[in-house]
């Protein structure tokens, strides 16, 4: 049997198999409005509509990537070096007060995450920006043009990478 912190974390109907195989019609619109949990003998397990799963699985997945983020974020400013396989080595690139600003941006919208769905996307948009950045910041043209403050300074044209493909165009 559950325990009654875990009745409060889940906030579910505990059902009993013998109850599911009698009742399932029943069982299956309680599961419409909440979660279910099914008991048989010791082993618990989750009944609840395919949608909130995939928007449990996404909170979870997001969740970690705004750790990963924010811990590396973190991590630099405090000066503390990175392996070159971290993902966001990107970060790299930034200084102190522009990765207090990326840490605030994050945590803004993570904190709305319960409330507002909409704030997923809006931290997937800030890291997505954020490491558009890093990459501009890291192109020695697009770094001259970005410090050039008096004259501009003009990128080079892209060259075609298959000549072949550009000379049928």
């Amino acid at each position: 049997m559950l325990s009654e912190s875990s009745r409060l974390v889940y906030g579910d109907e505990l059902i009993t198999a013998t109850e599911l195989n009698r009742s399932s019609g029943r069982i299956l619109d309680l599961a419409m409005t909440q979660p279910v949990t099914i008991t048989r003998n010791d082993q618990h397990f989750a009944l609840l509509r395919r949608d909130e799963m995939a928007l449990l699985v996404k909170a979870a997945a997001f969740s970690v990537r705004v750790f990963e983020v924010t811990a590396t974020a973190y991590r630099l400013r405090l000066g503390e070096e990175i392996s070159s396989e971290n993902i966001y080595g990107w970060l790299k690139v930034f200084d102190k007060d522009e990765l207090s600003e990326l840490i605030v941006e994050i945590e803004k919208d993570y904190r709305l995450v319960e409330s507002e769905p909409a704030a997923w996307d809006r931290i997937e948009a800030t890291i997505y920006e954020w490491h558009q950045s890093a990459i501009a910041l890291s192109s020695p043209e697009l770094a001259a043009a970005f410090s050039d403050e008096i004259d501009e300074v003009l990128l080079p044209q892209p060259q075609a990478e298959n000549t072949t493909e550009s000379a049928l165009v």
